[in-house]
């Protein structure tokens, strides 16, 4: 591993990807990705009695299937990172606790997938892993009750506001060679330029994933055209345009190539969902359904994922606080790149 520029790292020992298990939800299951979906859940408890305890199971599910598509035992995992968007990363802790692995939490909002893969390739590139899993999760009922208003409120929405996904991702990194492997991890750093609209994330996110990506740009010597994909999660509409807009002016074009997660969930003309998906189980159900497959099967073969998120809470809204915004990329190749 060595250190590429300022911000990047570059793994000569590449992580692998082994395999990877991804969960949606009713809405989820009604877009234009319901194939690439481990399973669609029709009814959101999942059989259990609160709308948290459902997104642990589905915590749990996307971990074995994973687990199980790979057959790997869970005594064989090093570690698991995973996060979702709850206090204390309930979700997370409570949806795996009975595996047994070695447990590291991450709360990085909607960039929290990317976090999670970045962190779990480091581990298995450096040789702390022969495994280690990366799990993300959001549910739509959990994440309106904690940071917007009771469902039946009916409030209204505003044209700039996504709709939480629900949805889980897991993806299995280990070292055993593969059709995918993760070459190059970059971390972000804060952006804040005074975004306060909590139902504008993406204005607030946006900021961050054009420094990210104009510091990997920077570090690698690489350019947008290269990459067969350069996909953000979850700028929506609204952001999607910011990035493009910042970039642009920071001497980089990725009209051709970019995609956003928000946008890639949804039929936006046929769904209500306003400005596209959030939620950080939008962009790990993506990558780790879609993406991967596509890497897979060689459709896709060099692609830059940047996930990104807006580092608020409930208590920094109500205390009249901007909202930071994070992204963190990791470099996704497949064999015949």
């Amino acid at each position: 591993m060595q250190r590429i520029g300022s911000h990047t790292l570059r793994l000569d020992t590449p992580a692998y990807v082994q395999s990877s298990g991804a969960f949606a939800g009713k809405k989820e299951g009604e877009g234009p990705l319901k194939h690439y979906f481990d399973a669609v859940h029709e009814e959101g408890h999942l059989g259990q009695d609160s709308w948290e305890k459902a997104e642990s199971k589905m915590q749990t599910e996307a971990a074995k299937t994973a687990l199980e598509k790979a057959h790997v035992t869970p005594d064989q995992v090093q570690a698991v990172f995973a996060g979702d968007l709850l206090n204390q990363c309930i979700s997370s802790s409570f949806g795996l606790r009975d595996l047994g692995i070695p447990y590291l939490g991450q709360y990085g909002a909607c960039s929290t997938m990317a976090q999670s893969m970045g962190l779990a390739s480091v581990f298995v590139s450096a040789g702390a892993a022969d495994y280690a899993l990366a799990i993300t999760s959001s549910h739509f009922c959990t994440a309106e009750r904690q940071y917007r208003f009771p469902l039946e409120y009916g409030g209204q929405r505003t044209p700039t506001a996504q709709w939480t996904a629900t949805g889980v991702g897991a993806v299995l990194l280990g070292k055993y060679p593969s059709p995918v492997r993760v070459t190059e991890v970059t971390f972000g750093r804060m952006a804040d330029l005074g975004v306060t609209d909590a139902n504008n994330m993406g204005a607030a996110m946006a900021p961050a994933a054009a420094q990210t990506l104009t510091d990997y740009f920077t570090d690698t010597g690489s350019k947008p055209a290269d990459f067969d994909l350069i996909l953000t999660g979850d700028l929506g509409q609204v952001g999607s345009s910011l990035l493009r807009e910042l970039l642009r002016k920071a001497g980089w074009d990725i009209e051709e190539n970019h995609n956003d997660c928000g946008l890639m969930l949804y039929d936006r003309k046929a769904q209500d969902v306003h400005a596209g998906g959030s939620g950080c189980g939008c962009s790990a159900a993506v990558v780790s359904g879609y993406v991967l497959q596509k890497l897979q099967d060689g459709t896709l073969h060099d692609v830059l994922f940047a996930g990104t998120g807006a580092l608020m809470s409930p208590t920094s809204s109500q205390q009249g606080e901007s909202i930071p915004g994070i992204a963190h990329l990791v470099r996704l190749q497949s064999e015949a790149s």
